[in-house]
């Protein structure tokens, strides 16, 4: 039994064959996910767990190059961006942030190894992580 990290056994094996710019979608409990991404469903009821509970810990466990945002989150989830952008600035890498159109974000979660579903329930709070070389 892992003594340390992410448990979920989806989210591990996920993140253990993600190779250099491949990405990985954690999303709200509203967001479309396409027939042939696969899906981690985490959600367990409204709220449960929270967009922010599943980030900080998929950041521990994986190296991040770039981060893909729906432009609607500046002004319609101000406090999630708020919390995502100081999550970033913790990383111990530099890291790109994209902003797109929401319509494109979803179009870009078919390219996704994977798509975490959380039980968040504020608008917007969705992000591509595109993953880096570890050397």
């Amino acid at each position: 039994m892992k003594r340390n990290g992410i448990i979920n056994a989806d989210i591990s094996r996920v993140l253990s064959y993600m190779g250099h710019k491949d990405t990985l979608a954690v999303g709200d409990c509203g967001l479309p996910i396409p027939e042939e991404t696969e899906r981690i469903d985490l959600a367990l009821k409204p709220g449960v767990p929270s967009f922010m509970e599943v980030l900080e810990e998929i950041v521990k466990d994986m190296k991040i190059e770039k981060i893909i945002l729906a432009e609607e989150i500046r002004e319609k989830n101000h406090d999630v961006l708020e919390e995502i952008l100081a999550l970033v600035n913790e990383m111990d890498t530099e890291c790109e942030i994209e902003y797109i159109p929401h319509t494109e974000f979803k179009m870009c979660t078919k390219a996704c190894k994977a798509v975490v579903r959380t039980g968040e329930t504020t608008p917007y709070a969705n992000i591509i992580l595109q993953s880096a070389c570890l050397f």
